[in-house]
C-alpha cells in the first residue's frame, strides 16, 4: 500500500499543481501583410500582429483595410471579442486603416496610440466609447509587455517590446525612426545588458542599397539580436539579405505566419481561493 501511494500521490499533487499553472506560452500571428505565407489569406499593403499569452491579448497595428483584417482574422479563427488591447504604431494609413471596421466588432478595448496622433483621430476613436490612452514615452501596457513610446522626429512611432525568458522580442510597425534605433532603445529601456531575442515587422529598407542594409544587418547582430522576421515594408532584397546572413535564424513572415515561443515568461500559479 506504501508503495501504491508513494506513485499515486506525486501523480496527484503534479496535476493538482499544473491544473493551477498560467498558461507561460506566447504566440504571434502575423494577421496581415503585403507578403504571402498562408494560403487562402489575402494580402495588402501594410501590417497587423495578434499577441496572445500575454496578461491581455493584442492587436499590434490594424492593416489598410478593415473587411481584409476582419477576413483574414476570421480564417485564422482570431475572435475579435478575444482582443484586449490594440497598439497603434504610428498614423499612416496602411496600419490604422482597419481601425474602424474592428471597433464596429468590438469596441470594449484600450487602444494605445502616439501623442502625436491629430486631434481629429483621437476624438473619432474616443467617439466610439473605447479606452484611449495616448503614448509618449515608454510605458507598460501589462505584465511583459512595454510600449517604446514615440521615436523619430518627422515620422513619430512607437514599437511593441514583451519581455520573455529568452529575451527582448520587439515588433516594429515601419520602423521609421531605424530598426536599430528602436532595439538599443528597447534595451536601454531595461538596462544595457538586456538580451534581443527576435525582431519581427516592417524595417522599412525597401529602396537602400545591398550594402546599406548588410551595413543594418551588422549592427542588429552587434547589438545581439538573435533572430528577426522581416515582412510589410522590408523589401524584397533585405529579406533576401536578412537570410543569406542569418540563415535559420532569419523568418520571412507574410500573413498567417504564427510564432510559438513555449514557455515564455516565469512559471506562476494562479490562487483559486
Amino acid at each position: 500500500m506504501a508503495k501504491l501511494l508513494s506513485v499515486i500521490l506525486p501523480l496527484f499533487f503534479s496535476i493538482i499543481f499544473h491544473s493551477f499553472a498560467e498558461s507561460k506560452d506566447l504566440s504571434l500571428t502575423v494577421v496581415y501583410d503585403n507578403n504571402p505565407y498562408r494560403k487562402g489569406l489575402e494580402t495588402r499593403w501594410g501590417f497587423s500582429c495578434f499577441i496572445e499569452g500575454t496578461e491581455r491579448s493584442i492587436l499590434f497595428d490594424v492593416g489598410g483595410e478593415g473587411p481584409v483584417l476582419l477576413k483574414n482574422m476570421a480564417m485564422l479563427k482570431i475572435d475579435p471579442g478575444d482582443v484586449d488591447v490594440i497598439v497603434l504604431s504610428h498614423i499612416h494609413h496602411d496600419h490604422i486603416g482597419g481601425l474602424h471596421s474592428f471597433l464596429e466588432k468590438n469596441s470594449k478595448v484600450t487602444v494605445y496610440m502616439p501623442n502625436s496622433f491629430p486631434n481629429s483621430f483621437k476624438d473619432a476613436v474616443k467617439n466610439t466609447g473605447v479606452k484611449l490612452i495616448e503614448v509618449k514615452r515608454p510605458l507598460k501596457i501589462s505584465a511583459n509587455v512595454f510600449s517604446t513610446g514615440e521615436l523619430g522626429s518627422w515620422i513619430k512611432e512607437e514599437s511593441l517590446i514583451i519581455k520573455t525568458n529568452l529575451g527582448l522580442i520587439i515588433i516594429t510597425g515601419c520602423a521609421h525612426p531605424g530598426v536599430v534605433n528602436i532595439v538599443k532603445k528597447a534595451k536601454a529601456i531595461f538596462n544595457s545588458t538586456a538580451k534581443a531575442y527576435m525582431v519581427i515587422g516592417g524595417f522599412h529598407l525597401s529602396g537602400m542599397s545591398g550594402s546599406q542594409i548588410r551595413g543594418i544587418v551588422n549592427y542588429l547582430k552587434k547589438e545581439g539580436v538573435k533572430k528577426v522576421a522581416p515582412c510589410h515594408c522590408s523589401g524584397d532584397l533585405a529579406r533576401r539579405i536578412f537570410k543569406k546572413e542569418y540563415g535559420n535564424d532569419c523568418i520571412l513572415a507574410g500573413a498567417g505566419k504564427k510564432f510559438e515561443l513555449i514557455d515564455a515568461f516565469p512559471a506562476t500559479t494562479i490562487n483559486k481561493n
